[in-house]
């Protein structure tokens, strides 16, 4: 495990009520200085897939990226690790739905509403948008999942969907999916593509 993978665990065993201890002697020893708070897994791998298309490295940066397990857990995570405890600069990407948790969360942390940044409807939305329903078809069958598309538009509850929607549903459909598609997606942006809440949140680190 990387340092910043054990740091990582440590602050969730810390919000699930453990001690703080082990998250706060991680932090000073990896000189951290910066919490990107994401509501998921898939969205750290967009993140991450995108800083790395860039040249950058985020850990050696002290730039903690994480997930937080869902919106409503910001609060105890923003106040875990923004003002009242490790004093950490916070930052964020989440849905517009989510927009209020985040900012209780931030406000109460001391931290400020325009430090996180909001997607329209969610970050898949963003990346297909970007992409274009043509192009995100072709990186599906790229990644050996056509057939299962196929066999997943056939449903009669995806008749009548836009193809927007029928995508974002179908990157939710399997155990480990939406995560890789987050980096498969991003990989496949170009520079003048990025979506503005995905470009603002790295651009802001």
């Amino acid at each position: 495990m990387t340092d910043m993978g054990a740091f990582r665990d440590a602050v969730t065993a810390w919000a699930a009520g453990g001690p703080g201890d082990p998250a706060h002697e991680l932090a000073a020893r990896l000189h951290i200085r910066t919490a990107v708070l994401l509501e998921g897994p898939s969205d750290v791998a967009a993140v991450n897939a995108l800083a790395q298309s860039r040249g950058r490295n985020l850990a050696s940066e002290g730039v903690c990226v994480l997930p937080i397990g869902g919106a409503m857990s910001v609060g105890r995570y923003a106040g875990l690790l923004g003002a009242p405890g490790l004093g950490l600069r916070l930052t964020g990407l989440c849905d517009e739905a989510e927009r209020p948790y985040y900012a209780r969360g931030f406000e109460r942390a001391g931290a400020a509403q325009q430090d996180f940044f909001v997607c329209a409807a969610d970050l898949e939305e963003e990346l297909i948008r970007a992409l274009g329903v043509t192009r995100v078809e072709e990186l599906v069958r790229a990644e050996g999942d056509l057939r299962a598309l196929h066999t997943f538009l056939r449903q009669p509850a995806q008749q009548g969907r836009t193809p927007q929607r029928q995508f974002r549903r179908f990157l939710g459909t399997k155990k480990g999916r939406k995560i890789h598609y987050g980096r498969v997606l991003v990989e496949a942006l170009t520079p003048d593509h990025v979506p503005p809440p995905l470009d603002d949140l790295l651009s802001s680190l």
